[in-house]
């Protein structure tokens, strides 16, 4: 089967059209750059914020068009809203003493109980290590739990869960996640192939992580652990802002230059009413295996100082140690390859403090009185 090109699928989105835009979706510039990569067709439609509620049927006709076509395995279409020129804000002096609206529910996911988030301030410092032991940990404890991938651009858990293969589809617009080591998986790794660069602008990130969490057939979870792309952007914001969070955990390492990055994401999450579930300190320290010297290379303790000055739990200490990279670079976590093992122990003592604090979190909202919030 040969590939489609870009100039093919523009030319089967000239019949896509819509009477609320005045002709088809080509002529009248509402595509996007068409990215297309393993028979798989990424593209997003960009229309007004007034007509974005109404022209769903617009996105699926596009979205139908294109997988119809020889050469195309899948398609992946977003439909993009962009306010007209001048709809800025209110003035800050604007009705400073009505009452605000509640914001509106977010929508979660059926069966699921919760859905964490694992964030950095920055890359590289096993953040996507941490969140699949974390996962295994809550498994191990007596939890039924699901990961999505949500590092749209790094996907890490096809490699770090040694699983690949496309996921197969179970109904309309629904896609069977693929399981590892009891978990269920839900990864971009899975859909384009591990070399492929993603050169994606926001609106198409946003949309990959609205299918992979709401069409995705995860079935009855206790919770969904969602590993985050390092960073504060789209991805972050998008998961705060659209989904109904339990919280989050940060990942660091103890030097300065980390932290920095890390009071970023915490105050991120903080901005968008999204709970801090804890702080983890990753590569903590080294232990010789040799002689069993300890060597704090990145420092030591800081993660926990700045937890307990922020006023938000310190969930625990990850040392640097062979074990742990080999077996994530092998595919086997070492939750599930040493699960008698010290550091399998570790990730299990901060699973038990992260399930405590979402049951926490889960008590308090059932209790908690409506607030009306004066500006």
């Amino acid at each position: 089967m040969s590939q489609v090109s870009k100039e093919e699928v523009l030319n089967r989105l000239e019949g896509v059209s819509h009477p609320a835009i005045g002709g088809n979706i080509v002529e009248k510039g509402l595509v996007s750059d068409v990215f297309i990569a393993d028979g798989k067709v990424y593209f997003s439609i960009t229309v007004s914020a007034d007509l974005a509620p109404k022209l769903e049927p617009l996105r699926l006709a596009a979205e139908n068009a294109v997988k119809s076509m020889d050469g195309v395995s899948a398609a992946m279409v977003a439909l993009t809203a962009e306010k007209k020129p001048g709809a800025g804000p209110e003035p800050a002096n604007a009705n400073r003493q009505a009452p605000q609206p509640q914001q509106p529910q977010k929508a979660g996911v059926p069966g699921v109980g919760a859905i964490i988030a694992v964030a950095s301030g920055k890359g590289g410092v096993g953040k996507s290590t941490t969140a699949v032991n974390l996962a295994l940990g809550l498994q191990a404890i007596g939890l039924r739990v699901g990961i999505l991938d949500a590092d749209i651009y790094g996907p890490s858990m096809p490699r770090l869960l040694n699983v690949g293969g496309q996921p197969e589809q179970t109904g309309e617009r629904m896609l069977k996640p693929k399981e590892a080591y009891g978990l269920k998986v839900m990864s971009m790794g899975f859909l384009v192939a591990e070399e492929t660069p993603m050169i994606w602008r926001g609106p198409m990130v946003v949309s990959a992580l609205t299918q992979m969490l709401r069409e995705v057939d995860w079935g009855e979870l206790d919770v969904i652990v969602v590993d985050m792309p390092p960073g504060t952007g789209d991805a972050q914001l998008t998961m705060a802002q659209k989904v109904p969070l339990a919280g989050a955990v940060i990942v660091s390492t103890p030097q300065d230059l980390a932290l920095i990055d890390a009071r970023k994401g915490l105050n991120m999450f903080k901005k968008v009413d999204v709970p801090l579930l804890g702080l983890i300190e990753n590569m903590s320290y080294f232990q010789c295996p040799s002689c069993g010297e300890r060597s704090d290379i990145f420092g030591h303790g800081g993660a926990r100082e700045e937890a307990e000055r922020i006023g938000v739990p310190f969930l625990g200490e990850v040392p640097l140690h062979m074990d742990i990279r080999e077996n994530s670079d092998a595919g086997t976590p070492v939750v599930v390859a040493q699960p008698d093992g010290p550091h399998a122990l570790i990730f299990r003592e901060i699973a038990e403090k992260v399930r405590d604090q979402i049951m926490e979190g889960a008590e308090a909202a059932e209790i908690a009185a409506p607030r009306i919030v004066f500006e």
